[in-house]
């Protein structure tokens, strides 16, 4: 009996996806000790204790049980106490718990955008936001960032970025602070942009998982949560992972018009279900008693940053400068054209793993991304790598 077989063939958007290039970099230094590893977007230390000790007492408690689709309840009363004291307030109606902030993001691109739709977003970015777009059908066009080599910083051209924002435009993604860069978007550009959206009925999705890591003396970054109204046309991503060092437990929100969540809801049923109960239990602690420890974790991570900043500019071709927010430097070495060979050349002779700009878009091609939530002596050791690397080269 003859049966017709047919190949193994996934969506086209799905097999034209690019491997992650931090990755590809990252494996390269299998087998190789003593590798710095500076590629990675998470801090070297892990989550403070009294958030893990609440884990633990809710898995001992026997918090193993499905939940809510938007999240334990306390959790997001919980998580508008804490939004009230730092934006107008935020009902629980406006409220979901998603397993990750790339997970807040996912569920609002699922939500607001299809097959055809014209998606804008601001770059160099994480690779893993802007390849939604492209899951779900979508065009994504990209506007870039500039960079000031005099400065070492990025910046907006935010008539450029308006102009990309026309008539039918389904939605724009900002995510600020940003990642790479460290830029942070002003509360003027904001205004700008959010009243520009309104005027065109544009969707609005905000990637805030840095707002609490700027290092201006202030406490947060400028939030489109402060100027928006409830309905407008906007959602919220953020995340415990960076502020509160919880990286691995893969939590986050979303803050969305009270009448789209409901819908939300159905969405994450449909992705995850809900999130570990457990995992809330230790964001709620993390949320009610964890002010201390952010603010004392982004003390140090501007004391990581101005030790990097001082031993890269020290070394002749660097171009770089002390960015904003977040907690990346995205760094230039003057001439270099080919980042992935070069991230690739350092772990192998310098024993020095960092991201390669062309990983966050073709916008990022000659650059190099550093995360500096590491110990500063590590930190200064890697520039030192650095420096002896390029002398070498150069030579």
């Amino acid at each position: 009996m003859n049966s017709q077989r047919f190949p193994p063939t996934l969506r086209e958007p799905i097999r034209s996806l690019g491997a992650s290039r931090i990755r590809e970099v990252a494996n390269s230094a299998l087998g190789r000790p003593g590798v710095l590893p500076f590629w990675f977007g998470e801090p070297d230390a892990v989550t403070p204790a009294f958030i893990r000790d609440a884990a633990v007492a809710a898995l001992q408690a026997g918090d193993t049980f499905y939940h809510h689709n938007l999240g334990i309840l306390a959790l997001r009363e919980e998580l508008a106490a804490y939004l009230a004291k730092r934006h107008p307030p935020v009902d629980v109606a406006r409220l979901a718990i998603t397993s990750a902030g790339v997970n807040a993001l996912m569920i609002a691109a699922q939500a607001l955008i299809g097959p055809g739709d014209r998606v804008v977003a601001v770059v160099p970015l994480w690779p893993n936001v802007t390849e939604i777009p492209r899951i779900l059908g979508a065009a994504l066009e990209r506007v870039a960032l500039e960079f000031d080599p005099t400065t070492g910083l990025w910046q907006l051209d935010l008539q450029r970025l308006l102009d990309a924002l026309t008539p039918g435009t389904r939605a724009v993604i900002v995510n600020s602070p940003n990642n790479p860069t460290g830029w942070v978007m002003s509360r003027a550009a904001q205004e700008t942009l959010l009243a520009h959206c309104r005027k065109l009925g544009i969707w609005v999705i905000s990637d805030e998982a840095y707002e609490r890591l700027v290092f201006d003396g202030s406490t947060q970054a400028p939030s489109l949560l402060d100027i928006a109204d409830p309905q407008d046309l906007l959602m919220v991503a953020n995340t415990f992972s960076k502020a509160w060092q919880m990286t691995g437990w893969r939590l986050g929100w979303l803050v969305a018009p009270a009448a789209t969540v409901p819908d939300l809801g159905k969405l994450i049923e449909y992705n995850t279900s809900c999130a570990p109960g457990f995992i809330q239990q230790a964001a709620l602690v993390a949320l009610r008693d964890g002010e201390e420890s952010v603010r004392a974790f982004v003390a140090e991570l501007a004391l990581r940053r101005d030790a990097l900043v001082t031993a890269l500019s020290a070394i002749e071709g660097v171009e770089v400068g002390p960015p904003p927010g977040a907690m990346y430097l995205f760094f230039r070495l003057r001439g270099e054209r080919d980042s992935l060979g070069l991230a690739k050349r350092l772990v192998a002779k310098a024993g020095l793993g960092l991201a390669p700009g062309s990983a966050f878009g073709p916008e990022g091609e000659g650059f190099l991304r550093w995360c500096f939530a590491r110990p500063a002596a590590q930190l200064v050791d890697g520039a030192g790598r650095l420096r002896r690397f390029l002398g070498a080269y150069r030579t």
